[in-house]
Formats: C-alpha cells, structure tokens, sequence
C-alpha cells in the first residue's frame, strides 16, 4: 500500500474539488492518499510519501505567487519521490489545450519554475461566474469574449472530464510504485 500526496492551490474551489476526487480514486483502489491546501501552510512529514501531485490553478494567465514559492522552499522534497503537476484551467475546454505542448500556461509554469515535474496534466475548469466577485467575472467574460468561450453571467459550466480524472488518479498511485532512481 503507497501513500500519496496531493496539494493544491484553488482559488474559488474548484482545484480543491478535482483534488478531493484523486485522493477518493486513490484511496478506492486501496492506497493512501492526504490532501493538502498549500494555503493552510501544514508542516509536510515528506517522507511517509512514495508520490506527490501537485496542482494549481490558473486566473488571468498565471498561477499565485504562493505556488511558485511553495515550489521553491519544497523542491528538493518534491523531486525526491515520484511527482507530477497538474494544471487546472478553463482554456483546456477546447481539447487540442490539453496537450502540454499546447497549453501556454503550463509551459508557462515549466519556465517560471525552479521544480521541473517528471509528469504534467491539464485538466479543463469551471466557469462559474454567478459565484465569483464581479470584477473577474467581468474580466473572465471579457477574456472570453475574445476566445469565443461563453460569456452569459449566469453560466456555471464544468469543463472537467471526471472520469479522466479518475484516469489520472490512477497514474499517480502507479508513479508511486516506481523506485526513485
């Protein structure tokens, strides 16, 4: 039985919910997997884990700074088990935007970071305009407007593939089994 460490950062939830989804797949498959929020700044005991998942959100084009400094204090932690990054955004609508090579915000995160993952995911988003505060809202809807996404202000649209969610939760537990060269 491995044990699993998925992190995160979300900014409106949504993260945290396909987080909370690896770590049931994970778990449903008989191994052991914590969920952790790097805003809650929870003292990481690295070496129970054989893998780490870390992912993070995108909004306006970029992650939080907290992301990039997580990485930066942890990076020998992360690159010392089997790892992986997944990135959560809602350009991955559109399905030629989940190939890493295609998805400028996760090359975006490969440039700008000093933790280079051995595995990378994009996993499509959620609009949801209703619940989020007015000003990105209207910046989202502007955005969108431009990338002919939708832009109704009532509109909560999940673009998450749950069920490659569950595809990729699997893929981690499997990381987990690999010795670290």
């Amino acid at each position: 039985m491995a044990n699993i460490l998925v992190l995160y950062y979300s900014r409106g939830g949504h993260t945290a919910h396909i987080s909370r989804a690896i770590a049931e797949q994970i778990q449903s498959k008989g191994d052991n997997c914590d969920v952790v929020n790097l805003q809650d700044k929870a003292q990481i005991e690295w070496a129970k884990y054989q893998a780490v998942a870390l992912g993070a959100c995108v909004l306006y084009g970029s992650y939080h700074k907290s992301v990039f400094e997580f990485v930066r204090e942890n990076q020998q932690h992360l690159s010392q088990l089997q790892n992986s990054f997944f990135c959560v955004n809602v350009v991955a609508r559109n399905p030629e935007k989940r190939i890493p090579e295609n998805n400028k915000y996760l090359q975006k995160f490969l440039t700008l970071s000093e933790w280079q993952p051995q595995d990378v995911k994009i996993i499509a988003g959620k609009v949801d305009y209703p619940s989020w505060p007015w000003y990105d809202s209207l910046m989202i809807r502007l955005i969108m407007k431009m990338t002919d996404g939708p832009t109704d202000p009532t509109a909560i649209i999940d673009y998450t593939d749950w069920n490659d969610v569950k595809v990729y939760a699997d893929h981690i537990a499997k990381l987990a089994t690999v010795v670290p060269a």
